[in-house]
């Protein structure tokens, strides 16, 4: 991969950071990437190892979680909070990446993590497919 388009897929990248609540389509970020949607995905999954709507959810359900352990807002309200705009797929994605409801991990307490500096727990709490429990 050139140079320069690895530039302009991390100008994508740094953007969904930072505008990740907003309604983000395809075809804005392969815009600011100057690249046409399809290469764009195609070219951002080969750069980061996955495609940039998984990267984007993986963004929104790791700020959730965040607002979800303060638990002032409810599960709704987070989803909306984070960009999602139905619950549904929001639950489903949240359950898929962290291994439970968003309603349970709202539910359980968090104050275990209360002294683990935040870039520390933000690289053991990022979210990831779960995958099947460990054998005993």
């Amino acid at each position: 991969m050139r140079l320069d388009d690895l530039r302009r897929l991390r100008r994508a990248r740094d953007r969904m950071d930072r505008e990740y609540a907003e309604p983000l389509d395809m075809a804005t970020l392969a815009g600011t990437a100057l690249m046409s949607p399809g290469h764009f995905q195609r070219s951002f999954r080969d750069a980061f190892g996955q495609t940039p709507y998984s990267y984007l959810m993986t963004r929104r359900i790791e700020r959730a979680k965040v607002l979800l352990r303060r638990g002032e807002l409810s599960v709704t309200e987070v989803c909306l909070a984070v960009g999602c705009t139905s619950l549904g797929s929001f639950s489903s994605r949240f359950t898929e990446l962290v291994g439970e409801t968003p309603s349970a991990y709202r539910a359980r307490p968090h104050d275990e993590s209360a002294v683990i500096p935040p870039c520390v727990a933000r690289a053991f709490t990022r979210p990831g497919r779960a995958g099947p429990p460990p054998a005993p």
